[in-house]
This record gives structure tokens, C-alpha cells and sequence, in this order.
């Protein structure tokens, strides 16, 4: 299966699931990635998160229903997952401009919002710079987020407040005591995103590659990194800014095209200095990935084997 078919997925189980409690892990698992993963890529590639997209689709539907079924205010809210009538009637408002009643008795100008569908569009004409890198298995010395346990997440933002508390409680200037010559990054921090490598309780962390000192400094641990391919795309300019567009344009326009695919691992954000907000700051992004086709090879494979014994 290829990312977009996945995305696809993730997207269908929204909607098929619009007026439930949408499990925010399955949707995720629809396109074969972690929670927090998935709901990262998905904000940065469509500009509001999963929840901003569930709660206009909601509201949409919701206004159609008022205008058009006769459906009661307390009812509508109850079914697109308002707890009480007014804070539908509150979120209604800012999302279509009039309110719940209002849309009922007709008459009224409405907002639509559209299901997503993602499509291959020929779009682009950007260079980017990459090139591939195989490492077998390794170690990363870090210190790992514990998962907010938030149904919805903008992750960009914890993942920031993340950067400013290991840099304020001196975690960023420990670390650079473990970087060697012989560092796989080089001279770089880095902000892995664990994907399906990691126990979901901690789905992000900041280290640096392992090299067997030992580990004196209290927060610190030493994870597996299996080993795998990596898509390692330069990145440059001003940060957050650049890192945003930079994956916009990796999802969107490379791997579309591509004969390799995100394969759900731990991806890395290779940073060489904390001079971020510099218009000419450059970093890599390793993107873990499969050839198309690879993983469902090895997955038909083995059915075949279990089948066989």
C-alpha cells in the first residue's frame, strides 16, 4: 500500500465514523502509522489538524441537517458530538456565522466544508536535494516525550514546548557530551519521530546516535533504532518555517512520484546548531521509507508461510 492509499483510509474512517467518537489510534492505523505521526503529517500537509478537520465537517453536516430535516437544535448537537446545545449553538456560529435556529427556519446564507480526497496532482517544479542512506540497527542516547494522551494534538506545538524545556532544564547541553566523530548524523542534535519503532507512550524524543558511554545524566535513555533506509532531504531557512514547507513538499510532490514510500519508522530532524531563526540555517529531515510494493510483498509472503506450516 502506498501513502496515499493509506491517507485515503484515515480519511474514509473519519467519515464513515463522523457522528461517532472517532478513535483517533485506528484512524491512524488506517494509514499504517502511529497517532501522533499521523496527526502530524496529516496538519502539516492540510494546514488545520484531524480535529479542526472532524469539527467543520460536523458543523457542515450539521447545518445541512437543520436547514433542510426539521432536526431540533438539542438533537443535532447530541448527534455531531456536542455535549449540551449551547456550546453546539456557540461553535455553530463561529463556524457559519448564524446560529443553530437560525439555520433551521431557512432563509440563511451556510458554510460547506468538502470531504477530503487525496489525489496525485501535477504540481511542483521545486528542487529539492536528497539522497538515501542505509544504516543497520542503532542506539540513540535521549530524552523522550511521554505522550500528552490528548485525543486531539497539535503536535508542532508540543513538540516546540518539547525544544524549550530540554534546552531551559539543561538536557540539550548534556546531550552534546555523547556526540563522537563517529556520529552517524554528524555534529547534530536531532528530534526523532518514533512511528511504529517505539511504545506509543512515547511517540517523540531529542538525542543524539549512541556510542556505548556511559549514560550518567538523569532523564537520559538508550532506545533501538531498527535498521532502515532513509530519504535525507536537505533543509533550509528560517525555522519552523522552512521544516513546514520542506515536508509539504516531500508528501505532496516527491513521494507521489516516487519509487520509494514512508514505511512508518523512526524519521529524524538532524539539527547542527540552535540557530534556527537564521533565513540561512541548514539541517536534514531522514524520512525512513520502503520501496513501494516491499512491505506488501513481505507481508504477502508471510500469509503464504503460516498458510503453509
Amino acid at each position: 500500500m502506498d501513502w496515499i492509499t493509506g491517507i485515503q483510509r484515515a480519511v474514509n474512517y473519519v467519515e464513515e465514523h463522523i457522528t461517532e467518537p472517532i478513535d483517533y489510534e485506528e484512524a491512524a492505523k488506517q494509514a499504517y502509522s502511529s497517532s501522533f505521526h499521523f496527526q502530524r503529517i496529516f496538519g502539516i500537509l492540510c494546514g488545520f489538524t484531524l480535529g479542526d478537520y472532524i469539527r467543520m465537517r460536523r458543523l457542515s453536516l450539521a447545518g445541512r441537517e437543520l436547514s433542510s430535516s426539521g432536526i431540533r437544535v438539542i438533537d443535532a448537537a447530541l448527534k455531531y458530538g456536542y455535549d449540551t446545545p449551547e456550546s453546539f449553538s456557540r461553535a455553530f456560529v463561529r463556524f457559519h456565522g448564524v446560529s443553530p435556529s437560525q439555520a433551521r427556519m431557512g432563509g440563511v446564507a451556510l458554510k460547506f466544508f468538502s470531504p477530503l480526497f487525496v489525489k496525485l496532482i501535477l504540481d511542483g517544479g521545486n528542487r529539492m536535494n536528497y539522497r538515501m542512506e542505509t544504516k543497520d540497527a542503532f542506539q540513540l542516547v535521549c530524552k523522550k516525550l511521554r505522550d500528552p494522551h490528548e485525543a486531539e494534538m497539535t503536535t508542532e506545538q508540543i513538540i516546540k514546548r518539547f525544544w524549550q524545556e530540554c534546552i531551559a532544564d539543561g538536557t540539550i547541553l548534556a546531550l552534546n557530551n555523547y556526540i563522537t566523530e563517529k556520529n552517524i548524523f554528524g555534529n547534530c542534535i536531532v528530534g526523532a519521530s518514533f512511528g511504529k519503532d517505539a511504545a506509543a507512550e512515547f511517540p517523540y524524543a531529542i538525542g543524539v546516535h549512541y556510542d556505548g558511554k556511559s549514560v550518567t545524566d538523569a532523564g537520559l535513555t538508550v532506545e533501538e533504532i531498527p535498521a532502515h533506509t532513509y530519504m535525507v532531504f536537505t533543509c533550509e531557512g528560517r525555522m519552523p518555517e522552512a521544516f513546514m514547507r520542506l515536508y509539504q513538499q516531500i508528501y505532496s510532490e516527491f513521494f507521489p512520484t516516487s519509487a520509494y514510500k514512508p514505511c512508518g519508522g523512526t524519521d529524524f530532524e538532524a539539527y547542527p546548531s540552535a540557530d534556527v531563526l537564521n533565513p540561512c540555517y541548514t539541517c536534514e529531515m531522514w524520512v525512513a521509507v520502503d520501496k513501494n510494493g516491499a512491505a506488501d510483498d513481505n507481508q504477502s509472503k508471510q500469509v503464504r508461510r503460516n498458510q503453509s506450516i
